[in-house]
């Protein structure tokens, strides 16, 4: 069944139970190199790293919850969890129906195609993104009359694009990096066209998902990422993943 806005709304004003010790995060897992899932089941990446830190940094203790990106609103609304770390990025929209922590990182968003594809090829062409996305908000309004495939992962969206029934993809441009260019399945794929970081879909960088009564834990959770980039902890994390600062992208 859909889940629409209005029903977030509603399970958005569900009154909030005493805040426990232990909190729950939704994680994804297939959104790499924020978010993966290795062979043996195990969940980890760049999110997953800030995750654990910022846990440890609030003094809490946290289990991660692998959630799919679809259901990944309505399970923080429905208690499933208590707050999602998932390359969520802070919009208007969302903040309809959630709360947010302050950015913990923000990278722009551009396409992905075969080598020497250019922005004027797109014409007649079926562009791949994750539902439910800002990259699915920004091709709708400024891509109007492209042919969209819809994905329920961003994993999904490169299989398809590597057995040809998409012509290019649009999404995080350090996602797709690192995650499909730069690996064997990427060969022969290239970005193209300019970077996109328009605030009215991309909004305004990647935050901690909170229900919007949780004003403490969400509080909580921007006062930690500001400590961590003090101590250094996170270019420590940083560092694992990017040989840049991904907090300004």
């Amino acid at each position: 069944m859909k889940t629409t806005l209005t029903t977030l709304v509603a399970l958005a004003g569900m009154s909030s139970a005493v805040m426990a010790q232990d909190l729950r995060i939704c994680v994804e897992g297939a959104y790499p190199p924020f978010s993966y899932t290795t062979e043996t089941g195990a969940v980890e990446g760049f999110d997953i790293d800030m995750a654990n830190a910022l846990c440890e940094e609030m003094g809490r203790s946290c289990e991660l919850v692998k959630t799919d990106w679809d259901g990944i609103i309505p399970a923080l609304l429905e208690r499933k969890c208590d707050a999602i770390i998932a390359s969520m990025s802070i919009t208007e929209e969302r903040k309809q129906v959630i709360d947010f922590s302050e950015k913990y990182y923000q990278t722009p968003a551009r396409f992905v195609g075969a080598e020497g594809m250019t922005e004027g090829d797109l014409d007649g062409k079926i562009v791949g993104v994750q539902r439910g996305t800002i990259h699915q908000a920004f091709m709708e309004g400024e891509y109007p009359d492209l042919e969209l495939a819809l994905y329920g992962s961003q994993d999904e969206a490169y299989l398809d694009l590597v057995a040809g029934r998409i012509d290019a993809i649009m999404a995080d441009s350090i996602a797709t990096l690192d995650g499909f260019i730069n690996t064997e399945a990427g060969e022969g794929f290239a970005f193209f066209g300019p970077s996109f970081a328009i605030e009215k879909y991309h909004g305004s960088g990647a935050g901690i998902g909170v229900r919007q009564q949780d004003t403490d834990l969400r509080d909580a959770f921007s006062a930690a990422i500001r400590s961590l980039r003090a101590s250094g902890e996170y270019q420590e994390i940083n560092e694992k993943y990017f040989d840049f600062d991904v907090y300004s992208g």
